[in-house]
């Protein structure tokens, strides 16, 4: 059997109070289990969710993500693995972790094999919810939510159909799928402060910053800490102006998890206020950063794209990045967004024209796809 990966510890202010105890008593269960021999699949496969569970609540997906897809793949190739509930339990795990991981062609193969075997599990229609949209079939995407739906109504279906109800620009309905997802929800649970948060970043984005600041603020009463809550008060502070409860923010935030994309905020506002050496040493701990998270398997390229056309100026780097990451998802209404915005910023019009129009093809009402309007408008 190969060496059980580490739990890493975590940071005094997310443990949650009795929740990291207990993290640590699953991991030692099973760890103990899978070296005595006992159930050691069984094992190996709830070694990777509580991996995965870890990988959102601290962070840490260079460690977690890799050692949670070793577990489900070890799982696969045991030939002496007969328990085809085990298999399709872990198919769906393992196609999670490469959705996580943004290898959304894998992760939709590894969903139809599990599907092949259970095709009246609400959690795999979900995975295959999430690769079809990534991979921009629309119509399937709906199929699949709508199966989810009849299948088990609760907070994983209804996120799916707020996501679904928002790229076909119904915000509304999307706003209301995603409360529906909230109050299914137990208060304290991460999937829960998740799905508030998106709610929040709904809110936030087609132009309702008091309802924004309510949900993120009403995460932090039931999960104190929860670091994404936290980078999102800033983002809310910044619009309103006030930069020094912003940059606070901001920094809490980094100080709770190492996460890229809080960094990549505070050097955005920054970059904005024209403090470049601020922003500009930001941008230099940014790059191993998404380094490490290429080197465990993770497809950084939309990142990559975003930040050397906004942050790190450099207009062919993300024109290269942003292609490389159509070249894989052509259909995809955020990529083509992306590789509008690219282009405009290079000066070519005609050259965006036609993947801003294909980003429109779902009716979406992201607040970018008016500003590439005015742009080719132009």
């Amino acid at each position: 059997m190969e060496a059980v990966p580490k739990l890493l510890d975590r940071n005094p202010a997310i443990r949650n109070g009795e929740e990291w105890d207990k993290v640590q008593n699953y991991y030692g269960t099973f760890r103990q289990n899978m070296v005595e021999g006992e159930a050691v699949n069984t094992n190996r496969l709830n070694l990777a969710q509580l991996f995965i569970m870890e990988a959102r609540v601290t962070g840490e997906h260079g460690h977690y993500y890799p050692a949670a897809l070793a577990l489900t793949e070890e799982i696969l190739a045991d030939p002496e693995l007969t328990d085809e509930d085990l298999r399709f339990r872990t198919l769906t795990t393992k196609a999670g972790v490469q959705l996580s991981q943004h290898e959304f062609s894998d992760a939709l193969e590894t969903g139809k094999q599990a599907i092949r075997l259970n095709p009246h599990n609400a959690q795999i229609y979900g995975v295959l919810v999430d690769a079809h949209v990534e991979l921009g079939d629309y119509d399937q995407a709906v199929k699949m939510v709508d199966r989810m739906n009849e299948i088990r109504p609760d907070l994983r279906s209804y996120a799916r159909t707020s996501y679904v109800r928002e790229i076909h620009g119904r915000t509304e309905g999307a706003i209301q799928a995603m409360e529906r997802a909230v109050e299914a929800g137990y208060p304290a649970y991460e999937e829960t402060a998740w799905t508030r948060l998106t709610l929040g970043e709904l809110h936030q984005r087609y132009g309702n910053l008091d309802a924004a600041e309510r949900e993120y603020r009403r995460i932090l009463v039931a999960r104190p800490n929860y670091p994404f809550a936290v980078a999102a008060l800033a983002d809310v502070a910044y619009q309103r102006g006030n930069v020094e409860e912003a940059i606070e923010q901001y920094e809490a935030a980094i100080e709770l998890i190492p996460e890229f994309g809080f960094y990549e905020g505070l050097a955005r506002l920054y970059r904005a206020e024209g403090q470049t050496e601020k922003a500009d040493a930001l941008v230099a701990e940014i790059w191993p950063m998404l380094e490490d998270d290429v080197r465990s398997g993770h497809n950084m390229n939309m990142e990559y794209a975003n930040i050397y056309l906004d942050l790190a100026p450099d207009l062919d780097k993300a024109l290269e990045y942003a292609r490389k990451e159509y070249e894989n998802r052509p259909d995809n209404i955020d990529v083509n967004r992306l590789l509008a915005r690219v282009l405009v910023a290079r000066g070519e019009l005609e050259a965006a024209r036609p993947h801003y129009e294909k980003a429109m093809t779902t009716g979406s009402k992201h607040p970018e796809l008016a500003e590439l309007r005015a742009a080719l408008a132009m």
